[in-house]
């Protein structure tokens, strides 16, 4: 477990800042595998690999650049991450929600988060996109584990609404707008960098899961502790293992995404210019 105190939270928000002039973003948009183009359209950018950041650890994740791009999209001041954080990778939870605290620390008020998971409801097809409405984490590990940093937020977090409920309207409404079918639904976290098995996919189906996947819940309870709003979207790259007799591959999780890319970033900057 990697335990951090504030200071080190500042010292890393006042070097991005030096870097960036004094702007700072509205909304931190975080981009899944197979996703990451969305930052190659921010206007005036600013780009910081992430091993620039004091403290803050790297990316090894396939299809992930690892930089943070600030600039302007869709009319609001944005950072956006190139690829994000894993326990997969070997970081710990407090590890792959750290930009998130950092971001809050420049004014950050919205997280945007997204993914490319493994679609559990077999109601749902390969390319959908699935508004997140809840999430399921039953494995041992939180980025509030240690000692709880009060300036962020309470030791015990309140998780009733860690997806925004007034995004998730937005959102809707900006599908609905651009013709895009939204699913909605509940994502479930599993830690990787193993593909579930058809048992687990299973008993996530039993415990009410839409999809899985092995990203997200870690930002977004981190954000929801520190009081930002949060919208998160899954692109559904494959079904998951056993819902298809075929076996699953990284590489076709990938190519979903960039075939999906087009239709995901115009929700994603439907729902910016709203938020």
């Amino acid at each position: 477990m990697s335990e951090y105190v504030f200071a080190q939270y500042r010292e890393s928000a006042d070097a991005l800042l030096k870097k960036l002039g004094g702007f700072r973003p509205r909304t931190l948009l975080i981009l899944g595998s197979g996703l990451g183009d969305l930052g190659n359209e921010v206007e005036n950018p600013v780009f910081v690999p992430y091993e620039q950041v004091p403290h803050m650890k790297h990316s090894t994740a396939p299809g992930h650049a690892g930089r943070f791009v600030f600039g302007r999209l869709a009319g609001q001041d944005v950072a956006v991450m190139q690829g994000r954080l894993h326990a997969y990778e070997g970081w710990s939870f407090a590890d792959a929600a750290y930009p998130v605290r950092v971001l809050r620390l420049l004014g950050a008020e919205n997280l945007f988060v997204t993914n490319a998971a493994g679609a559990v409801n077999d109601a749902f097809d390969v390319g959908d996109i699935m508004l997140i409405t809840d999430h399921i984490k039953l494995f041992a590990g939180s980025p509030l584990t240690g000692p709880n940093v009060e300036e962020f937020g309470p030791r015990f977090a309140d998780m009733s609404h860690v997806y925004t409920p007034a995004l998730q309207t937005v959102a809707r409404q900006a599908a609905k707008e651009l013709d895009i079918r939204l699913q909605e639904g509940v994502y479930m976290y599993f830690p990787g960098p193993q593909f579930e098995t058809p048992a687990e996919i299973r008993a996530a189906r039993v415990l009410g899961a839409d999809a899985v996947g092995m990203s997200t819940v870690p930002e977004a309870i981190a954000a929801a502790h520190c009081g930002m709003n949060v919208l998160g979207f899954t692109l559904c790259t494959n079904m998951a293992a056993g819902v298809l007799d075929q076996p699953l591959s990284g590489e076709e999780v990938i190519e979903a995404g960039k075939a999906a890319a087009p239709r995901f970033a115009a929700l994603v900057k439907a729902c910016l210019r709203q938020a």
